[in-house]
């Protein structure tokens, strides 16, 4: 269940038909490892919806709002202003793992190339997870990309399996927004894997949820964590357009009381699917749009990150790991009491 079918409206703009990265024609793959009282992990996989990412790259750029973080392969992405493999989603110590599958999927389909930056994000999942122990293998990535379709679940899945959100279950959520420009409709969207923030931070729609559920059980290492946000649009933008895209990510972010705590890593990675730089050319011709056009993006940017990481909430179950710890999924019905409490359901 997502925001909007509990009546809370997130923003102005309209959502896409998934709402979701999939309407990007983005599929995504998840591989959940549940092991035992202490194995609480996973990947998720995002595949541009290209042929071959290598081959046909995409225009993209990152942004760090706070660097305890450890992605692979950003710098190539901020050098050169594009992605060439899937986007892998994981815990913490499992991104090596994560990252030697992707260059083994990019050499079978590209066997006489000799370098590639495959592209990882993570948040740490220790709370309920094993860390360590790095459950995750090669196999799973290779599940992941098996199973990615324009139809996947979010919530306690793959990558977003042990993680935690405002001392609530985390995980992986998703958004997507419609706006128009110059007679164009165009549309953004977010996908996060939310792992972060203190209890009564947590705002929903304006609405201090956190703070009237400060009491809820399941209290426990708050303040750290982090966010990894995956920004698509099929707006025509160049990579330092997208760059400013996704800043504007970290707006939704805090409208949910991300305060990027010490501890916390804090990054986005944005993409257009509207073009590719294919290799071999020495000249390209790209059309984008106008600085001054990106206004409604920026907005639709902030409000998609911002209802993925409540989605990601909502859709999130109940899980015991670790050491017997519990994170318990945010309760719908007192969500549902407060929100009314405050006039912020919608009505069908």
């Amino acid at each position: 269940m997502k925001a909007p079918e509990l009546g809370i409206k997130i923003g102005r703009y309209a959502r896409g038909k998934r709402n979701s990265i999939a309407d990007l024609g983005v599929k995504v793959g998840h591989s959940t490892i549940i092991e035992g009282e202490d194995i609480r992990t996973g990947v998720t996989v995002l595949l541009p919806p290209v042929k071959n990412p290598y081959e046909e790259r995409l225009f993209s750029a990152t942004f760090v709002m706070n660097g305890f973080s450890k992605p692979i392969g950003f710098t190539q992405v901020e050098e050169l202003g594009y992605i060439e493999t899937p986007v892998a989603l994981t815990s913490t110590l499992s991104g090596y793992t994560v990252a030697d599958a992707l260059i083994d999927l990019w050499a079978e389909q590209n066997p006489s190339a000799i370098s590639v930056n495959p592209l990882v994000m993570e948040c740490n999942d220790g709370y309920l997870n094993d860390i360590k122990r790095c459950a995750v293998r090669k196999e799973h990535v290779f599940e992941a990309v098996k199973k990615a379709s324009l139809d996947f679940e979010e919530g306690s899945v793959g990558a977003g399996t042990g993680m935690s959100a405002f001392e609530f279950k985390g995980g992986i959520g998703s958004s997507s927004r419609v706006v128009e420009i110059g007679g164009e409709e165009y549309t953004v969207a977010s996908l996060v894997l939310s792992n972060f923030g203190k209890r009564e931070d947590l705002t929903i729609a304006g609405v201090p949820v956190g703070h009237e559920l400060r009491d809820y059980p399941g209290r426990g290492l708050s303040l750290g964590g982090s966010i990894s946000i995956v920004v698509a649009t099929d707006a025509p933008l160049t990579s330092r357009q997208l760059g400013r895209l996704a800043k504007r990510a970290v707006v939704g972010l805090a409208r949910t009381g991300g305060y990027a705590y010490n501890g916390s890593g804090d990054i986005v990675l944005a993409f257009s699917t509207a073009q590719t730089v294919p290799r071999g050319k020495e000249v390209h011709s790209i059309g984008f749009l106008s600085d001054d056009a990106l206004n409604r993006l920026f907005v639709g940017t902030a409000e998609a990150t911002e209802e993925a990481i409540i989605n990601s909430l909502l859709q999130a179950k109940t899980m015991k790991g670790r050491n017997g710890h519990v994170r318990y999924a945010l309760p719908v019905d007192r969500l549902v009491e407060i929100m009314e409490r405050y006039g912020r359901v919608e009505k069908a």
